[in-house]
């Protein structure tokens, strides 16, 4: 089985479509564990309609605590074998878990996986802070985005989930991750990255950081 693992925060409107890419994959065995990061709009009654109906989508509030607390929350709940994300504001292509399944399982030495992802909006939005130089923006496909991680469920017993930084904690993620396990860049564009939602984290540090 693979745990899919959903963290958000007042996305109400946007919640449906990430829920929806789930519900189409074409890979069968899954849950969805959603972290509601302590949102205060109808995040919990649009998610409380898809579980009526599915009840392999389970739901859990917590008080605002950040992306790497609320990820934690979900890796410690996570049943299956493999374990991946998306955020709140993305969505997953019908064969995202599937493919990267297979990978897998015909790579047993490979543990890790990253990449694999297609660009949704304006241009401008693709360029984000270079973590190894903090003066200089680099383009989104030579980051490490944390929605497009797929693992192995027992990497979790020596890297103990995502550290609370104020920015970066998926590439902290990834290299806590390298120093140990073996992982690769897939080529695969099954990860739809929004690049044009408000209130972006991604965003948000990125300002701050070129002040």
């Amino acid at each position: 089985m693979v745990s899919i693992i959903l963290c958000t925060y007042n996305r109400d409107s946007l919640l449906p479509n990430a829920i929806r890419s789930v519900l189409h994959q074409s890979y069968p065995d899954w849950e969805l564990i959603i972290i509601d990061d302590g949102s205060t709009d109808h995040t919990r009654s649009v998610v409380q309609q898809f579980q009526s109906k599915y009840k392999r989508i389970s739901y859990h509030f917590q008080a605002n605590a950040g992306l790497a607390k609320a990820r934690n929350a979900g890796l410690r709940r996570a049943k299956g074998s493999f374990i991946c994300f998306v955020d709140s504001d993305d969505e997953l292509s019908a064969a995202h878990l599937e493919k990267r399944v297979r990978f897998l399982n015909e790579h047993p030495s490979i543990d890790f996986l990253h990449g694999g992802m297609k660009l949704i909006g304006p241009t401008e939005k693709q360029y984000v802070v270079d973590m190894t130089d903090t003066t200089k923006k680099i383009h989104l496909s030579k980051c490490h985005i944390g929605g497009t991680f797929f693992f192995r469920k027992n990497i979790l017993k020596k890297v103990k989930g995502f550290q609370p930084i104020p920015f970066g904690e998926d590439f902290d993620f990834y290299l806590r991750v390298k120093k140990i396990f073996s992982t690769r860049k897939v080529r695969f564009p099954t990860y739809r990255y929004h690049l044009d939602s408000e209130n972006r984290l991604c965003d948000i540090y990125t300002e701050l950081l070129l002040k």
